[in-house]
């Protein structure tokens, strides 16, 4: 189910979030080269939906992104990581864009974050991993 859209029209980027109503996970997809103020927005959607969906998943997915990834990383930890751990965020699987060797997700990021963080190259393999912690969830709701 999409629940957010932000796509800029001059150079086609865009951030997808949806809820995976099958896989019970947010997934958000990333796609051409997403300045600052873009990427800080699609977080935000995160943010806005994340207590509605109400599960501790996402799948962050920036295989199809170009360029660099977000500037903003003091914003992403001094603000939407303790507000994605309120809101009850407890895995995330992060897929690594296509056209880099490595992330500065795992250079930048604090080794203990409040939730688990895997970074993957393959989509496939971030929802195989995903998909385990997605049935531990369901037994401590149940």
């Amino acid at each position: 189910m999409l629940l957010n859209l932000n796509a800029d029209s001059r150079d086609h980027s865009t951030c997808v979030l949806s809820y995976d109503e099958t896989e019970h996970w947010l997934y958000a997809a990333w796609q051409g080269y997403v300045d600052p103020l873009e990427a800080q927005a699609g977080a935000e959607a995160y943010l806005r939906y994340a207590g509605q969906a109400s599960t501790p998943l996402l799948l962050n997915d920036n295989f199809r992104l170009h360029g660099p990834w977000f500037d903003s990383l003091d914003w992403l930890g001094d603000v939407w990581v303790p507000q994605a751990e309120r809101l009850g965020l407890r895995y995330v699987a992060h897929v690594l864009q296509a056209d880099r060797h490595a992330d500065i997700l795992s250079h930048r990021f604090p080794l203990v974050l409040p939730f688990e963080l895997q970074i993957f190259r393959d989509v496939e393999d971030a929802k195989h991993w995903l998909r385990q912690y997605r049935e531990v969830s369901r037994h401590r709701v149940a």
